[in-house]
């Protein structure tokens, strides 16, 4: 059986490509996930890549990504990065590593997204390099 990496999206982010694209550039969520399925299968990995506007779905995928046994999970929770208690715990609660993405580096934004409660709990955080930071997620992941 392939090892499996779960790569989670939060909310907004199926508007790429046209959102703020000076913020979150012109790809494509669907761009993105072709990329990372490309680049996890030189690893030898498959990719499970899953997109939703909901905290809940978010915290119920992390559930299943543990009960699975993934090899790691990739998560861009998006606006939930800054606001979700709930997100921290899921991520703390389950046996796979966790690696936080985010296209853009919030650390150079609005001074409320310079929390990240998932990063609390994430083995390791990729931020402000758009699709890069996704890959080189996936080459953190595939090294564990």
């Amino acid at each position: 059986m392939t090892p499996a990496l779960f790569i989670f999206n939060g909310p907004n982010l199926n508007l790429l490509g046209t959102r703020e694209p000076e913020i979150y550039g012109t790809t494509t969520l669907a761009e993105i996930e072709a990329a990372c399925v490309e680049k996890a299968r030189g690893h030898g990995l498959a990719v499970d890549f899953r997109q939703t506007n909901h905290e809940g779905t978010l915290v119920d995928w992390l559930h299943e990504a543990h009960a699975a046994g993934a090899k790691a999970v990739i998560i861009n929770a998006a606006a939930y990065t800054h606001t979700s208690v709930a997100l921290l715990d899921a991520a703390k609660a389950i046996t796979p590593p966790v690696i936080e993405v985010h296209l853009s580096d919030p650390q150079t934004r609005e001074d409320f997204r310079h929390l990240s409660y998932i990063g609390q709990a994430a083995a390791a955080c990729f931020k402000g390099k758009g699709l890069t930071s996704y890959l080189d997620a996936i080459d953190a992941a595939a090294a564990l």
